[in-house]
């Protein structure tokens, strides 16, 4: 069963009617209690569905220069947008790293951006992730061997092929004021922050995806 996503303010999230009931949803890790549990909160309070804040694409190459270039390339072709450059935070020797050099490319992602990408990523991976890329915080991070691997790409011998880490912030309506000018508090309380089986449902709904055990 999939849900259709709703975008607002930059994030994804759906809605408290598109909910299916507990007897409709089976997850594929998740209690048929926790599910329930957690569909009757989210219909009785839209404040408190999670949803995705943003999602950040990495790949790192170790070494500046031409493979750092086509590392820009390939993640500005795979996600739209132009990444920004990393440096080394500090010198590795053993890898011939130096402090300040440009190793990485990152960028950012958010709303249907975000939601697009996401379906090709969760398709490089089978629809398939482990548990143990949850954290408590509902936060979520894979890994993608090969970027071919996504849909519609195909391989460039001039490019060569890149892995790549996403990592998806997940977080609860009201997250801002952590990030406000004024009256900017220092914390979201604990019973605010989004659990590591809302992520866990939400994803399922919203990408039909297979949580497995290791």
């Amino acid at each position: 069963m999939s849900v259709e996503p709703v975008f607002r303010n930059g994030c994804i999230t759906v809605e408290p009617q598109q909910l299916p009931s507990p007897a409709e949803f089976k997850s594929s890790v998740l209690s048929p209690s926790d599910v329930e549990r957690i569909l009757v909160l989210w219909k009785g309070n839209r404040m408190r569905i999670p949803r995705i804040a943003k999602v950040t694409v990495n790949m790192g190459v170790g070494t500046s220069g031409e493979r750092l270039d086509k590392a820009v390339k390939v993640l500005s072709m795979l996600t739209g947008q132009e990444p920004s450059i990393r440096r080394a935070r500090r010198t590795i020797k053993e890898f011939g790293i130096s402090r300040g050099e440009p190793i990485a490319a990152v960028t950012t992602l958010r709303g249907a951006k975000a939601y697009e990408f996401l379906k090709k990523a969760f398709y490089a991976v089978n629809y398939t992730l482990k548990l143990s890329s949850f954290d408590p915080y509902g936060n979520v991070a894979f890994g993608i061997a090969e970027h071919i691997a996504m849909p519609g790409v195909r391989y460039d011998p001039d490019l060569g092929i890149f892995g790549m880490d996403v990592a998806i912030t997940m977080e609860r309506p009201g997250f801002r004021i952590v990030r406000r000018k004024r009256c900017r508090t220092r914390s979201i309380p604990r019973r605010h922050r989004v659990t590591r089986e809302e992520a866990i449902l939400l994803l399922e709904l919203l990408f039909n995806v297979r949580i497995v055990p290791r």
